[in-house]
């Protein structure tokens, strides 16, 4: 599959949404908004992605928009995530666009976070470079409860 990142489009927002309101998608994710199914405060946090620093880009596989990749925060403290469509998973395409944004954002370090037992996202982290540093836990939306979760690094 030829994966590609471009700039996030209007069009691309309700394609967003639909993949983040997947049940089985978000509780792998497990830190989704408190409401996911709300669409003006999904507009609202994108409008805000795009106004800010961050560096948000639409994945592409085939030509096909399946995802959305972003970097966000202070120097010192920038943060990976991704979100692949469900649909899509088990085909590299999470890490063939983790690479190209890394590619195009050279800041260092890079934080990444995830679910403990998501090993799938822990997969795609290592194979770009991250290494768990930490371990933290936190109140997953997706799941109503307070879960165990790593912290990774990408140095220099």
């Amino acid at each position: 599959m030829d994966v590609v990142l471009r700039e996030v489009h209007d069009s691309d927002l309700p394609v967003f949404f639909r993949q983040m309101n997947d049940p089985e998608a978000a509780h792998m994710a497990a830190f989704t908004s408190e409401d996911p199914s709300d669409w003006d405060a999904f507009q609202s946090l994108w409008k805000g992605i795009r106004s800010s620093d961050a560096l948000a880009r639409t994945v592409l596989a085939d030509g096909d928009v399946v995802g959305s990749a972003s970097v966000y925060g202070e120097p010192g403290e920038r943060e990976v995530t991704y979100w692949v469509d469900r649909a899509y998973w088990g085909r590299g395409i999470a890490t063939a666009a983790l690479r190209e944004l890394l590619a195009e954002v050279r800041d260092r370090p890079l934080y990444a976070r995830a679910a403990a037992d998501n090993a799938g996202s822990r997969r795609v982290l290592e194979k770009c470079g991250f290494k768990v540093t930490a371990q933290a836990s936190g109140f997953a939306n997706a799941r109503g409860c307070e879960i165990d979760e790593v912290v990774l690094t990408l140095d220099g």
